[in-house]
């Protein structure tokens, strides 16, 4: 079976670098970086969105200016790992607006969430209030970031 980045030609590569970085490029603009006309990029930017290789648009806040200053990731060991108590673990952590990623690891824990906070208070009340309030939670251990040494949502296409 193919995957569908193998369909994936180096103009359509293009495209997908450029609007990453700059998501407010206009098609006249990606045209001229590739030295094409506006309809072929413009049609080849709406079967990437239909295709699902782009499949949103958004801004990128800076946390900090918003007053999100805490960044910890944190890891999360369930009790019990039955289904029905992993789906409603991660139906209740997609509700949390504090937590930006969650992903199901293999390992000593089940789970790793992105959190952001105003503080460490802030966090600690997150930790109280929201997610030891969640049924099944074993045990969390969390991880302060210190300095951000690198911060992208740039994928390598």
């Amino acid at each position: 079976m193919e995957k569908k980045s193998d369909s994936l030609d180096p103009t359509d590569r293009g495209i997908l670098q450029m609007l990453q970085e700059d998501a407010f490029l206009t098609t006249k603009e990606l045209a001229a970086r590739l030295e094409l006309t506006t309809t072929p990029v413009y049609e080849r930017v709406k079967r990437l969105e239909r295709d699902g290789y782009i499949s949103r648009y958004s801004a990128l806040l800076d946390r900090r200016k918003i007053g999100l200053s805490l960044l910890v990731y944190c890891d999360v060991a369930l009790k019990e790992h039955n289904r029905d108590f992993l789906i409603r673990f991660e139906e209740s952590v997609v509700g949390l607006p504090e937590v930006l990623e969650c992903h199901h690891i293999t390992g000593e824990y089940d789970y790793v969430l992105k959190v952001v906070a105003r503080d460490m208070d802030d966090y600690q009340r997150f930790i109280k209030e929201k997610l030891a309030a969640l049924e099944n939670i074993g045990r969390v251990q969390s991880h302060f970031v210190m300095t951000e040494v690198k911060n992208s949502t740039v994928l390598p296409v």
